[in-house]
């Protein structure tokens, strides 16, 4: 006689049940593509020597295999070769499709506290200082582009609420990719958690189906329909960003190209927005040859990709030297990646933007910005600020330059 408890149709898990079940130490992500929410630590997957992520994530999967319901791999990895990762089996996965847009008229509320303390590193003017060092590096020909972004350490009056912070950035933009990872370093007494919501898909796999959205070249949205047709008309038409984006395009498809029989890569790039950004968009499309091949899992897609010219420069060594140089503050898992790949390869990995790095009461966050021949300094600099809003916002700082004046 089987058991009713067995036989009970299991419960369909809705997104938002997932994104309120979310505490720090779980894994959180979600997209168009659906909402994934892990717990609890089956194994660690951890990269050494030659060995890389994908292939330690392809071992870890395969001991998992028959012991867990649905083996996945999730987590992120830092911006720089050998920094530092945060991958787990999780003991636990559930799924739910893609957060529902919110009811309208009702407005998102701030998760941060009521007080902010903001320190700048570098200071706007030393940073518009280190764009002009960079074109002098492109015009020397040493670059073609380089990717230089500063940071905010934000350290408020009582710890930051994760949860909060999360739950409001999935309901500003449902159809982002928003994120919270678990990234205590070892030792470390408090809780670190990695949150975001990125516009940018570095890879994701279903089947042998594949798909990488490169953005680059961005205006800051205005909030006015008539200043922000004609921001998305300058950028349309500008010859500066839309070499910046061909760039990454291209860089992305010859990637990627190696791995498919088939590619399609669009003629001309497209205008996509965020609640705070315009960006230049062009979503590439493949089929791969050997789906079947542990080396063209999501993660060793993603491995392969990153950096892009999107979030590093060209030629990616010479861009990651000089942002090294030129960046006073390490940018950890900023621009890295975090997603989730499972045991047949399948999986989604974005580019870590538009994030922070939450710990008790500080918050640690980057912005951006692709510095070409052509740049102004304090343009870039504008980008940047504009960049932030997307946090601070969730986090109750409205006004990123008067945040940063009151330093």
């Amino acid at each position: 006689m089987s058991s009713p408890v067995l036989d009970r149709p299991r419960p369909a898990h809705r997104a938002a049940d997932l994104l309120a079940a979310y505490l720090p130490g779980s894994f959180y992500f979600s997209s168009p593509r659906g909402s994934l929410l892990a717990d609890g630590v089956h194994s660690f997957v951890r990269a050494a020597g030659r060995r890389s992520h994908a292939r330690a994530a392809a071992e870890a999967l395969d001991a998992a295999a028959g012991v867990l319901a649905e083996p996945v791999v999730a987590g992120a990895i830092g911006f720089r070769p050998g920094a530092a990762s945060s991958l787990v089996v999780p003991a636990v996965v559930r799924r739910a499709g893609a957060p529902e847009a919110p009811l309208p008229g009702a407005a998102p509320t701030a998760a941060g506290p009521a007080t902010w303390t903001v320190t700048p590193r570098p200071a706007p003017d030393a940073y518009a200082d280190g764009v002009r060092r960079a074109l002098e590096l492109i015009g020397g020909g040493d670059l073609d582009k380089v990717v230089l972004a500063r940071c905010l350490r934000l350290t408020a009056d009582a710890p930051v609420p994760v949860p909060a912070l999360l739950a409001g950035l999935v309901r500003a933009d449902p159809a982002t990719h928003a994120f919270a990872v678990d990234v205590t370093a070892p030792g470390d007494p408090a809780t670190r958690t990695l949150v975001g919501a990125s516009p940018e898909l570095l890879v994701a796999r279903r089947g042998d189906r594949v798909v990488a959205n490169p953005l680059a070249g961005s205006r800051p949205r205005a909030g006015d329909r008539a200043v922000d047709r004609e921001r998305v008309a300058e950028l349309t038409a500008s010859e500066k960003d839309r070499d910046e984006h061909a760039h990454v395009a291209a860089q992305v498809a010859e990637v990627l190209g190696r791995f498919c029989g088939e590619l399609h890569v669009p003629a001309e790039p497209e205008v996509v927005g965020t609640p705070t950004m315009w960006h230049l968009s062009s979503r590439i499309t493949g089929r791969l040859a050997d789906p079947a091949d542990p080396g063209s899992s999501s993660l060793a897609l993603a491995e392969a990709l990153h950096p892009t010219p999107a979030v590093c420069g060209v030629p990616t060594a010479r861009a990651r030297d000089t942002i090294a140089a030129l960046e006073p503050e390490d940018r950890g898992y900023y621009a890295g990646l975090v997603g989730w790949t499972g045991l047949g390869g399948d999986g989604e990995w974005v580019v870590t933007i538009r994030s922070a790095e939450v710990c008790d009461r500080t918050v640690r966050l980057f912005a951006g910005a692709g510095i070409v021949a052509g740049s102004d300094p304090e343009a870039e600099l504008a980008e940047t600020t504009a960049k932030f809003a997307t946090m601070l916002r969730a986090l109750g700082v409205r006004d990123a330059a008067a945040a940063e004046g009151a330093a």
